[in-house]
């Protein structure tokens, strides 16, 4: 029987959709058959093989995508798992209190810290820790096998007033498609063995 596989995401204005559905396309191969499915659509996990939760970095990763987490990590602890992220900055750092959970940062997005001996408050804010901890305390029963960190796409039109504030003021992100197709389809791929194993 065919290995199944759900992409649950969750975006704010679209660009993280297209992430989603690149994933989905990287890994229905072989027969594999992979579902990409909004958050707010997926109902039970419990019939798939493995689960890949994406979703952007709106001041903290999307708050659908965490309840999403904490609400079928019993399920999801029973199965591999690999989270995804898309985000305008990301601080490379060697941060290594994250557990068994292998980080794979887009060259296209992870910046070096100005000052290595001490991080700005910004690239503090956008290390991989800062922005996956929440996860792992929101639903500390799910062990992902892999994060993925991309790049995405911020267009100041589609966002509230208080998101344009946050990331102009706390990140300071320059609008544009940032998106790095190659880094995505690599990850994705990379990530078919420890999905896949019984």
């Amino acid at each position: 029987m065919a290995k199944k596989i759900l992409i649950a995401y969750t975006t704010n204005a679209g660009s993280t959709q297209e992430v989603a559905e690149t994933i989905g396309e990287t890994l229905s191969q072989d027969g594999v058959q992979a579902d990409v499915c909004r958050i707010k659509d997926v109902g039970d996990v419990s019939t798939y093989d493995a689960v890949v939760v994406g979703g952007p970095m709106i001041m903290g990763w999307h708050k659908t995508t965490l309840n999403f987490l904490r609400k079928h990590q019993r399920d999801l602890s029973q199965v591999p798992v690999a989270y995804f992220l898309t985000a305008m900055r990301l601080t490379k750092t060697s941060d290594t209190d994250l557990g068994t959970v292998s980080i794979y940062q887009d060259p296209a997005l992870a910046k070096e810290p100005e000052n290595g001996e001490k991080l700005s408050f910004k690239e503090r804010y956008a290390t991989v820790g800062s922005y996956l901890r929440p996860a792992f305390k929101r639903a500390p029963l799910v062990k992902p096998v892999s994060a993925g960190f991309f790049a995405g796409k911020l267009d100041y039109t589609k966002l509230n007033v208080f998101q344009m504030l946050f990331v102009m003021l706390i990140i300071g992100a320059q609008p544009g498609d940032l998106r790095n197709w190659e880094a995505i389809r690599e990850w994705a791929s990379s990530l078919r063995p420890a999905l896949l194993a019984s």
